[in-house]
């Protein structure tokens, strides 16, 4: 199989129903930038911790689905879609950090270690995808869930960016304002 079809050289590419649309759809642009947090993540793996990294490949899985399901118009009961189990298995690890973190007292700076600094990227990559998401949602119908999910993964990767960084013994830095 080739890697180059030619099909996007006019500045149009295919949804999953094979309608051609423009590359910058308020779909393509969901899921590209649903692609651009999962690159990040990317970068971050392996971290060093097991338990993060599991938690990390499974949300790269999910945004797949993500993907999937913002590249589908019109989806049948068989097509990959996210599904409220996927944002409460992100709530439970939320959840989880509880008794590792210290309570938040106040805003922080994003950064720490290089991985706790990739994970506060990511998350405000996701944070675009979401608003991308949303815009999305609010010209035709899309999967809730996906929105959901993608709102939901923002707060779980500043509370595992705050894990790393801590486990790295990384300080946690306020702003001056």
């Amino acid at each position: 199989m080739k890697i180059y079809t030619g099909r996007g050289d006019e500045g149009m590419t295919d949804l999953q129903n094979m309608d051609r649309v423009a590359k910058t759809d308020p779909r393509i642009e969901a899921y590209g930038t649903v692609d651009e947090a999962n690159a990040l993540l990317g970068t971050v793996r392996p971290t060093g911790y097991d338990d993060i990294d599991e938690q990390l490949a499974g949300i790269q899985n999910h945004l797949h689905i993500v993907q999937a399901d913002f590249a589908n118009p019109e989806p049948d009961e068989d097509d990959h879609r996210v599904r409220e189990d996927h944002v409460e298995q992100l709530e439970g690890w939320i959840d989880g950090y509880d008794d590792e973190l210290d309570p938040l007292q106040k805003f922080i700076l994003p950064g720490g270690s290089e991985a706790g600094a990739k994970l506060h990227h990511a998350r405000a990559v996701t944070r675009r995808a979401e608003r991308r998401a949303v815009a999305l949602a609010g010209a035709e119908p899309v999967n809730e869930a996906a929105v959901t999910y993608l709102n939901r993964l923002s707060d779980a990767l500043f509370v595992i960016a705050r894990a790393v960084n801590k486990r790295e013994g990384s300080r946690e830095e306020n702003p001056s304002y």
